[in-house]
């Protein structure tokens, strides 16, 4: 039996979290009451507004792509148009804040091809030098 990982708060904390949010209940009282760090109520917050139950109920599948002209035009959208990044979430489908941040920021510092920029999974720097073996041509050799 396999078992996903990457979801750290079963499904039933995430339906008690929507009741508490339908209730009105703010970040710190539902985490005080779910017993989940406040930062990850935050986020579920932000899924339920952007999205509705349904989002903040399906979360921890499979993580979305979004296309070149997604992550600009939501980066620009909240940058350039000063649009509330839980509006830009529902309004370009983004199911989570952390890529929209990342996204932010990039498009700050490079506009629009900043947006678009996706780590590669090597640090730049990472690889190894092919210079000439520390024993070759030395002693012994």
């Amino acid at each position: 039996m396999s078992i996903d990982l990457r979801v750290k708060h079963d499904l039933e904390s995430r339906r008690r979290a929507v009741e508490l949010f339908d209730a009105g209940v703010g970040c710190k009282p539902a985490a005080e009451a779910l017993s989940v760090p406040r930062e990850t109520v935050r986020e579920w917050q932000w899924v339920y507004r952007a999205f509705g139950s349904e989002a903040l109920l399906s979360m921890g599948g499979k993580q979305s792509r979004y296309t070149f002209e997604q992550r600009v035009a939501a980066a620009s959208a909240v940058v350039d148009g000063g649009m509330a990044k839980a509006d830009a979430m529902a309004e370009f489908g983004i199911r989570s804040k952390s890529p929209l941040e990342r996204w932010c920021r990039l498009y700050r510092e490079g506009g629009g091809r900043g947006a678009a920029a996706r780590p590669t999974g090597e640090a730049e720097g990472s690889r190894s030098n092919p210079g000439p073996h520390p024993r070759a041509g030395g002693r012994g050799a």
